[in-house]
């Protein structure tokens, strides 16, 4: 079969299908033809064939601010369009489209490919209320600004209105589309690779050291991973409860995994959420015991998840992190959030601690108890794997996707492989992305 993948960032959501793809051509040379569109970056994967398109400019004088994230899309929707005409010059004619509809990419191809089946990532559908917008009340939002929020939907409603075929990821994402819009996309949950994200026995938990973040036996440590630093993952919340749990367990010790950047929401009216945190709390974050890694490996993360005594995940009612998937199946006692995001996948006592988002109180003393209550945790990580194994397993994911494939595309694929083949790795500036 002929793939056309598309994703600004390569190869984004798409590396785990593509990987198994290729297997198949590992087994029967010739069985597919990859190609993937994306905007210039320096990964790469033998077996694909990388397209790169131009960059849009982010900002153009007398654009509405409401309609600036479409006018990029359109232009990036304009570029991949010429892209894919030059591929088809070629003799390149995809049997199935496959990409994220987030940034416009797919808009026109159907017109350079028409008649080919379109497979579209759907990952949010904004609104004004019951979502992210003003569910905290630090950051309010003025009515008069909702109109910007709908105005994000310009990509999403152009997208639908191709009435083509559709994936998300969560129960609750795809709930957060008009009603209309659900019979066209398909949940199909994402998976991890169980045999990569497994527990360690405890009594292996003994020594780690990660970027002068050195953990001992005798340490408890507590991770915190997101793509960013920034409220929409409750990174000021975290830091409001380090000084309650740092002054409470002199063995504790921390790791902050994330970039300084903005994925999700406003920036701060100065420098990054992470400096503006450290100035609001000064001396109470030890900063010899807390410890701010950046973007890391991820080896280096999975270490970390796997030596970890209490994982914090917060989250504001949005898209939910792979490193949330990844912390349950490492078997981590995951603290999370009270938001629909994350109790889809956290379920209170049972494979984890839910807890209210915004109070940092609240978080640091069910921190303190999970580290004071071994009995207690014990079954919530059996419990964590287990919810993994049920419902994260990466071979039932992938065998879904190509299902999935053969639906939309209306062709046969080979029999799924019962395990990956040896993964030929992307080959990039190592980074952890949540």
């Amino acid at each position: 079969m002929k793939f056309l993948f598309v994703h600004q960032n390569f190869p984004g959501q798409y590396l785990h299908i593509v990987r198994n793809l290729l297997a198949d051509n590992e087994a029967n040379p010739g069985t597919h033809e990859i190609v993937f569109m994306t905007e210039p970056n320096l990964n790469v994967l033998a077996g694909v064939r990388k397209v790169t398109y131009a960059k849009p400019p982010l900002l153009q004088a007398g654009v509405h601010r409401d309609a600036a994230e479409f006018d990029v899309a359109m232009r990036r929707a304009e570029a991949c369009a010429t892209g894919a005409r030059q591929i088809k010059k070629l003799g390149f004619v995809p049997d199935i489209i496959i990409g994220h509809h987030g940034w416009g990419e797919m808009l026109n191809l159907g017109d350079v490919f028409p008649g080919v089946p379109l497979l579209g990532y759907f990952e949010f559908y904004y609104q004004p209320e019951d979502a992210d917008v003003n569910f905290d009340p630090e950051f309010p939002m003025a009515r008069e600004r909702f109109a910007g929020v709908r105005a994000k939907n310009a990509v999403n409603l152009q997208a639908l209105a191709l009435e083509q075929h559709g994936q998300v990821p969560t129960r609750w994402q795809k709930s957060t589309y008009p009603e209309w819009a659900k019979p066209s996309i398909h949940l199909l949950e994402e998976g991890v690779d169980l045999d990569v994200c497994k527990p360690i026995a405890a009594r292996a938990k003994k020594s780690l050291s990660v970027r002068g973040l050195n953990v001992t036996a005798q340490n408890k440590l507590i991770t915190y991973v997101a793509r960013n630093l920034e409220p929409y993952r409750g990174f000021h919340t975290f830091m409001r409860a380090l000084p309650k749990i740092l002054a409470a367990r002199p063995d504790a010790v921390v790791s902050v995994v994330g970039g300084d950047e903005i994925s999700y929401g406003a920036p701060p009216p100065k420098g990054n959420w992470r400096e503006v945190m450290l100035a609001e709390l000064g001396s109470k974050i030890d900063l010899t015991r807390v410890h701010f890694l950046g973007k890391i490996p991820y080896d280096q993360h999975l270490a970390l998840l796997k030596r970890s005594d209490a994982h914090i995940y917060l989250s504001y009612p949005f898209v939910a992190s792979w490193s949330l998937r990844e912390s349950l199946a490492c078997g981590c006692l995951v603290i999370g959030a009270d938001t629909a995001t994350v109790t889809e996948f956290v379920k209170h006592r049972k494979n984890g601690l839910v807890v209210p988002t915004l109070d940092h109180d609240a978080i640091a003393e069910t921190t303190l108890m999970a580290l004071a209550s071994p009995k207690l945790t014990a079954p919530l990580r059996l419990g964590a794997r287990e919810f993994a194994e049920k419902h994260l397993d990466l071979q039932v994911y992938l065998a879904r996707y190509r299902a999935l494939i053969e639906k939309v595309a209306g062709k046969r694929l080979l029999p799924v492989k019962p395990k990956l083949a040896a993964a030929r790795p992307v080959k990039a500036k190592p980074t952890r992305t949540a």
